[in-house]
């Protein structure tokens, strides 16, 4: 294998590295993405219970419940 040859090896696998380096990151990246939604569905559930469970307390006080 001649110099220039080698330089070409070289460069194709720093090159393939460094896809396989961002793939990775971009899977990282995803998957935190994906967990953060799966948070915010969560949290937005239990907002709504507890404020579905205010409501019917005021209604009860109230006496709307009847």
């Amino acid at each position: 294998m001649d110099q220039s040859q080698n330089a070409s090896y070289q460069a194709g696998q720093t090159k393939g590295q460094a896809e396989e380096k961002a793939s990775g990151m971009m899977d990282k990246a995803s998957n935190a993405a994906q967990g953060a939604e799966q948070s915010c569905q969560e949290s937005g559930e239990q907002l709504k219970s507890k404020a579905q469970g205010a409501a019917d307390a005021v209604k009860s006080t109230l006496g709307a419940n009847k």
